[in-house]
């Protein structure tokens, strides 16, 4: 456990802070459909790597309010980039389900923000993109916590 009382944990902690803000101000520039919001993309994500979904499992698994999720849901729904379909078990629920095309869009958002994130490696040494792949693991985890 890291002690927020000692300076090298502290500096540790508000140097990976600033970092992580910094790469993900810089990714989110990195859009191919400038008319969905950061939080339209991030449901689209889920639902691409959990799959279908309630609204309410939806609003749990990016911490928002289920009225919030049932706004995001709509509008996405009016685009085309979700379906609503009856739940199997409980006909008073929905069921969120991703379109081919919101699949399509979220393989070339991918590409493109793996791609701009591949410049950003071009520009370290061996050393330093090894830490960087055996440090993926742990982001991952903290961003799941």
């Amino acid at each position: 456990m890291p002690d927020l009382t000692h300076g090298d944990d502290v500096a540790a902690v508000n140097s990976l802070r600033s970092a992580v803000m910094r790469l993900s101000r810089r990714l989110k520039h990195q859009r191919v459909d400038e008319s969905l919001s950061p939080t339209e993309m991030s449901v689209l994500g889920t639902l691409s790597l959990c799959g279908s979904a309630t609204p309410g499992e939806l609003a749990r698994k990016e911490h928002v309010q289920p009225p919030s999720m049932t706004r995001i849901v709509a509008l996405l729904e009016a685009k085309e980039l979700v379906r609503l379909e009856p739940h199997p078990e409980d006909r008073r629920q929905k069921v969120v389900t991703k379109t081919e095309q919101a699949e399509a869009m979220l393989a070339e958002s991918r590409a493109k923000r793996n791609a701009f994130l591949a410049t950003l490696v071009d520009g370290l040494d061996e050393d330093e993109w090894a830490k960087l792949r055996a440090a993926a693991p742990v982001l991952e985890k903290l961003a799941h916590l």
